[in-house]
């Protein structure tokens, strides 16, 4: 048995390292001290994802090494989770052990949080889903308070709902985004507020029109609208532009529109090389864009799409993966340079590291 527990003792000490290779890796395009947004220390992340080890007729947490799937590590505790992924945890497991109908053939478990209490937990299984199950689950869904949500192989049966909300105070005012499971959300939540009040500093004086690509579920794009006169944004998943919508009209937001396409087809858009009918009632000459935000996956973005956003005065870059993000540099730094820096510590203890870049037009 084991405990998931980190060593936060280093934890500046490490962050410190991380700020370091940054600035090496990054010193042929900025002198600039990365600004740093530290991490919680420990219950940082939003949500997580286990294994189920079945052993001797009952199930454990598990996680293994990548390659090493017959040697699981078993789980009682995960202390880089939420406090709430935490109290959970050992409520679902002793529910899964008490039913045979709950266990059998479990092999993953689920958990999504919010920093504003809501929770669902996801139970998947190599089994189809029947009415005794859905029964079970329902009376355990009614001893947590939150809601169950089963999967199997082309089977989704959600028995109250598929989402959670959260609320994140920003800036003096609390944002609201329904968050879908299955959908991307930032893992680490003080972090993506930390992102989020970056961006919209960054983005204080611009003025004119706002473009995003790669907006999920209106994260980013919501909160920054009150600092331009109109907001395009655009978001290839389906769920997510729905879960965007939805969030548009919770938050109140007037001058903002979302649209459905990848920012490989958005470029062809812009530079007309064919029409869209998902932008039949968007008239892309109307803008007056002083700034284009990116987020994009690990990727980074491609050549079509980095040449059309370095046609903008203002870029805010946010990424994930800072190889690719400079890889980019090569090709902006020939008309843009570096005004903001940032680094944001999503995952502590790890080498992993997200950057923020504001680039203006020289």
């Amino acid at each position: 048995m084991a405990i998931h527990r980190v060593n936060t003792d280093d934890y500046n000490d490490q962050l410190q390292r991380k700020a370091e290779r940054l600035r090496r890796a990054y010193r042929e395009y900025t002198d600039l001290e990365p600004e740093l947004f530290p991490s919680p220390p420990i219950h940082y992340r939003l949500r997580a994802e286990f294994k189920v080890w079945q052993e001797d007729g009952r199930a454990h947490y598990a996680m293994y090494r990548q390659g090493e799937y017959k040697k699981p590590f078993i789980i009682d505790e995960f202390t880089v989770g939420s406090e709430l992924i935490n109290q959970l945890m050992p409520k679902v497991l002793e529910a899964v052990n008490q039913s045979e109908t709950l266990r059998k053939r479990l092999f993953s478990a689920e958990f999504l949080t919010t920093l504003a209490g809501d929770a669902l937990i996801t139970l998947i299984y190599h089994k189809k889903l029947d009415e005794q199950w859905e029964t079970e689950a329902r009376a355990l869904q009614e001893k947590l308070g939150f809601p169950i949500l089963g999967r199997s192989r082309k089977q989704k049966l959600v028995l109250e709902r598929d989402y959670v909300i959260e609320k994140l105070p920003i800036g003096g005012r609390t944002y609201q985004y329904k968050q879908v499971e299955g959908s991307f959300t930032q893992p680490n939540g003080e972090i993506c507020r930390s992102m989020i009040g970056w961006a919209g500093d960054a983005c204080r004086d611009a003025g004119g029109d706002l473009l995003e690509l790669y907006c999920g579920n209106g994260n980013f794009t919501i909160p920054l609208c009150e600092h331009f006169d109109r907001v395009l944004a655009t978001e290839v998943s389906k769920v997510s532009v729905n879960a965007a919508q939805e969030n548009i009209r919770a938050n109140g937001v007037d001058n903002l529109d979302i649209v459905r396409l990848s920012s490989e087809e958005f470029t062809q858009a812009i530079d007309r090389v064919r029409p869209f009918r998902r932008l039949k009632d968007i008239d892309l000459d109307s803008y007056d864009f002083s700034t284009v935000l990116v987020d994009p996956p690990r990727a980074g973005l491609d050549a079509d799409t980095c040449a059309m956003v370095a046609r903008f005065p203002r870029i805010l870059y946010i990424s994930c993966n800072p190889e690719t993000q400079l890889d980019n540099l090569k090709e902006l730094s020939k008309t843009h340079r570096i005004e903001r820096f940032a680094l944001f510590d999503q995952f502590p203890y790890t080498d992993h590291t997200e950057t923020g870049l504001l680039l203006v037009r020289e």
